[in-house]
């Protein structure tokens, strides 16, 4: 069993639900999850101007659009490359089932006239890189069998931040502890998509 998840923190974190990307050509984008890659779009919501689709991986996690007017592409930014200036975002890294799933993606991605790289072997894992339509660059990887650093954390940089050298578990009080919320204060306010599903447990 992993060692690492769940229930190091205060709070038990599961996983990643979603990450919500930028597109002005809807479109386009489902054409590109979806249809060229297979993952199912699950939920769709708004309107023009303001759209929001779900795609689903098998995980139960999912990869999300909104889609803005007068939105364009982003410049291509290889993966990895040091930027300056305000970003917050590298890329997105979606893992493969196996050998041939790498393989197959690799000969999918060059038939639709897609930009990608060969297969790069990282030691943990072999990757070929890629750009969506919207500029956001995509990594596809396989994990190399046997290689688990949730398991056994593996550091090997030269010189090492502060907080690297603490180690891979949390340091306790760094941080003021949470005053529990009582119950009777438990009160979600209603969202966007709501009304979507106002008849569940009815």
């Amino acid at each position: 069993m992993n060692p690492i998840v769940p229930g190091v923190g205060v709070v038990t974190i599961v996983g990643i639900h979603h990450p919500a990307f930028i597109t002005g050509d809807m479109d386009r984008t489902v054409a590109y999850w979806r249809d060229l890659l297979g993952l199912p779009l699950v939920y769709t919501q708004g309107g023009p101007g303001n759209r929001q689709y779900f795609f689903a991986l098998p995980d139960g996690s999912f990869i999300v659009f909104f889609e803005f007017s007068g939105a364009t592409p982003q410049p291509y930014h290889h993966h990895g490359a040091p930027q300056a200036g305000a970003h917050v975002f590298d890329h997105l890294a979606i893992a493969v089932a196996g050998e041939e799933d790498l393989w197959e993606m690799l000969a999918l991605l060059e038939a639709a006239g897609m930009p990608v790289s060969d297969v790069i072997d990282h030691g943990m894992v072999r990757s070929i890189y890629t750009f969506d339509p919207n500029g956001i660059p995509v990594e596809f990887l396989l994990p190399t069998a046997g290689v688990d650093v949730a398991a056994e954390p593996k550091f090997t940089e030269k010189e090492p931040t502060a907080s690297a050298v603490e180690g891979p578990w949390p340091v306790r009080g760094r941080w003021p502890e949470p005053v529990p919320i009582p119950p009777d204060e438990r009160r979600a306010i209603a969202g966007e998509g709501h009304e979507n599903f106002a008849d569940l447990g009815k």
